[in-house]
């Protein structure tokens, strides 16, 4: 039987290191901050907006909102942002996305400032991704995965690991990271050819095509520790991850479930990745 890596545990350890670190800037009469932008009411949006504001009370950040019609203009928009990314009081910056049709995404959401691009939104921050540097920051989800192996002690170096996914959000810049670790890396996506083979003969698979039931136990095998980055729904509403966790469960090392593994996980990176924006902003890191 596979050992559970639940989120769980990563998250209630990082609360306690990231309050310390808040409790440390307010000592500073610095208050990290993070600024959500939404636009209109839709219910995801809403629902990951109550999840960050109770995480962000765990680990002493503040949060400011700045809430617009679905109707406002571009440049309306652009406006604001250009208001957040200069006001001294927001650390970080998390904007929801899909933005409205009359938006263009990449416009705005290069118009936000890479040093208050927590969530790694940004052409700025992807370029650090790739190069290992920048102002920016990596997708909250994308560290979550690097997050849980560190806790649970899982070293990429010299593996190989199958990521499955080719995002901007997951699938790239997690591949990125653990290149950046000396990881060796296959990236598989709908056009791969023998999917299943490539991903049996990995130490580590990666799992975050969106997909229900990607993983079958023909892309297992003993000893693999498998990420299940998804969410999905099945058809009684239940959530589920892209990997069968009941077939590979009695078969690999290590598995992330769903719910209760990376997701888990994903909201603390956007208060650690805050945190981070406020110490470097008064140069403590």
């Amino acid at each position: 039987m596979a050992i559970i890596l639940k989120g769980k545990e990563v998250v209630d350890k990082l609360n306690d290191e990231l309050l310390a670190r808040s409790d440390a800037l307010k000592e500073k009469g610095i208050t990290p901050t993070l600024g959500i932008i939404r636009l209109g009411e839709r219910p995801d949006d809403l629902a990951y907006e109550r999840g960050a504001i109770k995480r962000a009370e765990k680990t002493g950040v503040a949060v400011e909102q700045f809430i617009f019609d679905a109707d406002i203009t571009q440049d309306e928009l652009i406006a604001e942002i250009d208001k957040i990314n200069e006001d001294p009081e927001i650390s970080g910056v998390l904007m929801f996305r899909p933005l409205p049709g009359q938006i263009d995404d990449e416009a705005v959401r290069n118009e936000l400032a890479p040093e208050k691009d927590v969530d790694g939104i940004t052409d700025g921050s992807m370029a650090g991704v790739y190069s290992g540097g920048g102002n920016g920051y990596p997708p909250c989800t994308a560290e979550a995965c690097i997050q849980i192996m560190d806790y649970y002690g899982i070293d990429p170096r010299g593996k190989n690991v199958a990521v499955i996914g080719r995002s901007q959000v997951i699938g790239k810049p997690v591949s990125m990271m653990l290149m950046q670790r000396n990881a060796t890396v296959t990236v598989c996506h709908t056009k791969t050819n023998d999917m299943a083979g490539i991903c049996r003969d990995k130490d580590i698979i990666i799992a975050a095509a969106g997909h229900i039931g990607t993983v079958t136990e023909d892309f297992l095998s003993p000893g693999q520790i498998v990420i299940d980055v998804a969410i999905n729904f099945d058809d009684d509403g239940n959530m589920c991850g892209d990997v069968e966790f009941d077939q590979a469960e009695p078969v690999v090392q290590a598995i992330t479930p769903v719910p209760g593994g990376v997701g888990t996980v994903t909201t603390s990176m956007l208060m650690k990745h805050v945190i981070e924006a406020a110490e470097k902003r008064e140069n403590l890191i």
